[in-house]
Parts: structure tokens; sequence; C-alpha cells
């Protein structure tokens, strides 16, 4: 009898699809749910923002379809994309609170961070600039002037750092979003605005009046972009690792690049260049 018991069991085992066995964490979740909860910012073009039409697009939302995919033929099943915008003070609650299964936008990859949340493979490089109104005079004189920054951000901390380190006497005005960086600069409301250089790009671009924009050449920081998932959870991160590994091998990320940057950064950067080699981790 205990001989025929041990069969069933063993046949039983043997006929549960191995995928369902192995999937744990994020993956469970989303094989339960059937949803794939993707956590963006709406003001960060290219990276993330709402087209035309009210539908989230960028660099970033391309990948997290892409994983989305991967993530189907993981789980042996169809997804529906769920996309829910978070700010950036909220970001890595909403990932924490299980409100977002993976955070797509213009997320800086940093140790303390690490903390709060696991990061995939790096996805775009850049660095912290300040965008001024062409007309003004400021360039890189910003004693007793208003510098935007959005709260919470690495910008924020390394700015701080920056007027500290050079005895720059400047007040730091701290906004909810990108978007209001803009906005207070076309008001007059600061004198510039601080941000990763990309991001500056892309809310220029955004602008009926992108013309009467400038962005400082210099940058002031390292900003090495991933996207976030949760802590702790391997089996999902390797699903994301795996897509983005694929497409810096296949040079797919090349035309990716090119659809969100090659418009004003024809030229790719050095830096970006590098990493398409440092990534590109076999399987």
């Amino acid at each position: 009898m205990r001989s025929l018991l041990a069969t069933i069991l063993l046949v039983a085992f043997l006929a549960t699809p191995l995928a369902a066995q192995e999937l744990t964490g994020t993956l469970l979740q989303i094989k339960q749910t059937g949803k794939f909860k993707i956590g963006y910012r709406q003001d960060q073009p290219p990276m993330s923002f709402l087209d035309k039409d009210s539908t989230p697009a960028g660099y970033s939302i391309d990948l997290c379809k892409l994983i989305a995919a991967e993530v189907e033929t993981k789980i042996g099943g169809t997804v529906a994309i769920e996309y829910v915008p978070v700010t950036a003070a909220e970001r890595f609650n909403a990932l924490s609170d299980n409100r977002i299964d993976i955070l797509c936008g213009s997320t800086t990859k940093t140790l303390s961070r690490g903390e709060l949340v696991d990061f995939t493979q790096l996805t775009f490089v850049t660095g912290a600039a300040f965008m001024i109104l062409k007309d003004t005079k400021i360039m890189n004189n910003f004693n007793g002037k208003k510098i935007g920054v959005v709260k919470g951000t690495t910008t924020e901390a390394a700015l701080r750092g920056l007027f500290q380190e050079t005895a720059i006497n400047a007040d730091i005005v701290l906004l909810n979003a990108t978007a209001a960086g803009r906005t207070a600069l076309e008001k007059g409301e600061i004198d510039a605005f601080a941000a990763d250089q990309v991001v500056l790009i892309g809310q220029a671009l955004a602008a009926a009046n992108q013309e009467n924009f400038a962005i400082l050449p210099n940058v002031f920081t390292y900003e090495p972009f991933a996207l976030a998932v949760r802590r702790n959870d391997a089996d999902f991160r390797l699903v994301a690792d795996r897509v983005i590994s694929r497409l810096y091998r296949t040079k797919q990320i090349v035309k990716t690049y090119d659809k969100w940057f090659g418009k004003f950064s024809p030229q790719m950067p050095q830096a970006f260049t590098a990493l398409i080699q440092i990534n590109a981790i076999p399987e």
C-alpha cells in the first residue's frame, strides 16, 4: 500500500509542469493574478512619460514591455500589463508595498538604494547637468541664484555636495516633479534646473518653445540607470537581466537608443557604447 501511494505521488509530481513548481515571489504572483504591474514616471521623457495619446511610452517602457513578454514565456501564460504612475518620492515604497512589480524610468543605481530594492543590469548612463533659459546670463555662476531640483533624487544630494565643495551660495528650490522644473524656469521662479542631462533634453523637446532652453554641456555626476525590482527575488531579476543582456548581445539596444535618443543625440556616447560591450553577458 505504501509503495502504491509513493508511486501515485511520483506520477502526480511528474505531471505537474516544471515551470509551475519553480515559480516563486514576483513570478508566482504574476502567474496567479495574470497582471504585470509596471511602475513608471509620467514626466521623464524620453525615458518614461505619457505620450500625446496619454499612453505610457519611452526607452525604459520599451525595455519593460520586452520583459513582460519574457515573463509570459517563463510562467507559461499570458499577462496583462498594468501601468502604475509613481512619483520620485514613493517609487521605492511602491515596490516594497507590492503596488508594482518593476520600476521603469530613469532610476539611478546606488549602493544605498540597494538596501531598499534590487537593480537589474544597467540600462543607460548619463550625468546631472543644468537647464537654463537661453537669454539668461547665469552660465556657471550660480551665486545668489535659485536652482531647482526634484526632491529625493540623487541629483539633489549631488547638487548640495557640489555647492558645498565649491562654496557656491545658491538657494536650492525643491520640486515635486521634473515637469515642474521646466515650468518654474519658464515662469522665472528659478534661474536653473538641475536633473539628469538626458531627462533635461527630453523636457526641452517636450516644450512648445523648445528653442528657448539651453542645457549646459558639463555634467557634475555619474548616473548609471537601471530598472528596480523587489529585493531578494533573484528569479524575477534574472528574467529581466536575461532580456537586457540579449538586447546588448544582439545590438537590438542600438535601435532602441536611436528610436528615443537619435533625434537629439545621433552620436552614441562612448560610455553607452562601453556599456553595450560590458553587459553583453552570454546565456
